[in-house]
């Protein structure tokens, strides 16, 4: 083995090193947005640490911390994601960014049932921003907030706004499709592209006992969805309750609307 301190050791060290470093590649933004679209939210967290301690530029400090706060929501770390996105909320450079980061702390408190709580939040960011970009889905999480809230009147007010002044956008075919639903709530149970797999569920259901049904929903590409749902409560507590059980259970559970 060559001496070190001689240049043969010197050309050793590149030539056992040099392959790794040719593989290693720094985290990036586009590898962070990867993994969100990916639903691989732990991966992404830790891609945007590791972009983090690369000390990036104040553009890129800012994005990264906002994947990281979104990664924190999807796996539920509520705290944690709020804790960054206050800070966004302040301190972003972008003012696009700061609206979404004020959206984000919205989006962990509605997740978590602090309804009232995401309605005042995003009430103050009307407030304060009522010419942002994304007024549209600024509406439509007054919408949402609001009917899980039972202010069903207040909430078709939103929905219809989002149709009128943003006809065109993803906001206004949820809305549409919000704008459809009656006026209590359900547990959905499955959406199915085929119809015999909603039959399927449906009937295992209503042997249980289930009042269950099939809502037919279409999306923003045209695709018919045969949704499968149980109960219809005036009261969101009962829906809960419902999903709790049916959840314990091993379905798959989400409170319309």
């Amino acid at each position: 083995m060559p001496k070190p301190g001689s240049g043969s050791f010197s050309l050793f060290v590149l030539l056992v090193f040099l392959p790794a470093l040719a593989g290693f590649s720094p985290a990036s933004l586009n590898d962070i947005e990867t993994a969100i679209l990916q639903q691989d939210y732990a991966r992404a967290k830790a891609l945007a640490r590791e972009l983090l301690e690369q000390k990036p530029s104040d553009s890129t400090l800012d994005e990264a911390r906002y994947y990281m706060a979104l990664s924190h929501l999807r796996l539920k770390e509520y705290a944690e994601a709020r804790e960054i996105l206050g800070d966004l909320r302040k301190q972003a450079k972008e003012e696009r960014l700061r609206d979404k980061a004020h959206l984000g702390l919205v989006d962990s408190l509605y997740m978590e049932g602090r309804y009232e709580e995401a309605l005042q939040e995003v009430e103050k960011l009307l407030k304060t921003r009522p010419k942002s970009e994304m007024l549209g889905l600024i509406y439509l999480k007054l919408a949402r907030a609001n009917l899980k809230l039972a202010r069903w009147e207040t909430a078709r007010g939103y929905l219809t706004r989002i149709t009128e002044q943003f006809p065109s956008s993803l906001e206004s075919h949820v809305a549409r499709q919000l704008l459809e639903e009656k006026q209590y709530f359900a547990v959905q149970l499955g959406a199915f592209l085929d119809s015999k797999r909603a039959e399927v569920l449906l009937g295992d259901l209503k042997k249980r006992g289930e009042y269950a049904y099939i809502v037919e929903t279409v999306d923003a590409e045209g695709r018919k969805f045969y949704r499968v749902r149980v109960g219809q409560f005036s009261n969101l507590k009962e829906a809960e309750d419902l999903m709790s059980r049916m959840s314990r259970l091993g379905y798959p559970t989400l409170i319309y609307p």
